[in-house]
């Protein structure tokens, strides 16, 4: 695997980024694979030394970034991975639900921080 630093930040991410939209919740995305269906594609990751996973909270209304919680405690390390997650888009209808305000950044990690397992992302 080659990396790369990102930007300026000196952080060293794989050339290659794991993009995780594809997992969550089937009943919400008859396309999506659960955690038995993207098993091979996170040991194949972690075996290639893809370390730049990217998700987003609204991917499949927040069941993608719980599947990448339990895949990175299952194949990796936290440590051993560059986490990125996303906002913007509606996640619900109050004030906090969508955007990029204040109460809508916060309100946000928050909340995929609790559905990703961990206190930190390290791109948001």
């Amino acid at each position: 695997m080659q990396y790369t630093r990102l930007g300026t930040s000196g952080l060293k991410i794989s050339r290659i980024a794991l993009g995780c939209m594809s997992f969550g919740d089937t009943s919400q995305m008859p396309w999506a694979l659960d955690d038995d269906g993207a098993e091979p594609i996170f040991r194949q990751a972690v075996e290639s030394g893809i370390t730049f996973w990217d998700t987003a909270n609204i991917y499949g209304n927040g069941t993608s970034e719980e599947v990448v919680g339990r895949a990175i405690k299952k194949y990796t390390k936290r440590d051993d991975v560059v986490l990125a997650t996303k906002l913007f888009s509606p996640m619900h209808d109050g004030p906090g639900g969508s955007g990029l305000s204040r109460k809508a950044v916060m309100e946000q990690i928050d909340a995929s921080l609790t559905r990703l397992g961990t206190d930190y992302v390290d791109l948001y």
